[in-house]
């Protein structure tokens, strides 16, 4: 009898612990966030780099994540002069782009996402860089301890102004587009 309730217990101690959620911090060391931006007469990248951060795994899909990405960490790789190069990250650290001596943190924030098929799961949340919140929705990709995603942000809607056409109209060829574009690479510790 004691053998059959300890059975009992096992069996329903793993099925309660399959439904429970399971929290993932994010290696930060290395995890990697990129950036892309374009303009009329070419495109500039880099990489920013991730504070911290988690993910809670439950029943196959991501039930909720928060991300702090450091601003103050932004860097351009493209350019090699480092005058010009010192340039442009000063301009992107600045209020015409993203403030960040006001603003030194933007947040993602995952709400929920679908059950992950073929190790893709779309999920919906929110950004927020320069203390403005939109709600975002992207896809993920796992695989082990690693999880990619693409997000293109409308960074008009942050009231990032310089060189958008949503603001001014005689910018001609030096308009930046308004969409720039992370690619996301999360690590987990698990």
């Amino acid at each position: 009898m004691k053998t059959k309730y300890f059975l009992l217990v096992l069996v329903l101690s793993s099925y309660t612990f399959g439904l429970q959620a399971q929290i993932q911090t994010i290696n930060t060391a290395k995890s990697s966030v990129s950036w892309l931006g374009k303009k009329i007469t070419g495109q500039h990248e880099g990489t920013i780099k991730i504070k911290s951060g988690s993910l809670e795994i439950k029943n196959n899909k991501i039930s909720s994540g928060n991300f702090v990405i450091d601003m103050n960490t932004i860097s351009c790789s493209d350019l090699e002069d480092a005058g010009y190069n010192q340039k442009l990250v000063g301009h992107l650290k600045s209020d015409d782009f993203f403030g960040v001596g006001k603003f030194p943190n933007a947040i993602l924030k995952i709400n929920n996402s679908s059950a992950f098929l073929n190790n893709v799961a779309s999920v919906k949340g929110q950004i927020t860089i320069k203390g403005k919140t939109e709600d975002i929705s992207f896809d993920v990709t796992n695989e082990k301890n690693t999880y990619s995603a693409k997000i293109e942000i409308d960074r008009s809607k942050f009231n990032v102004r310089y060189g958008s056409t949503s603001f001014f109209d005689t910018l001609g060829d030096k308009a930046i587009d308004d969409i720039f574009t992370l690619n996301i690479k999360l690590l987990t510790n698990n």
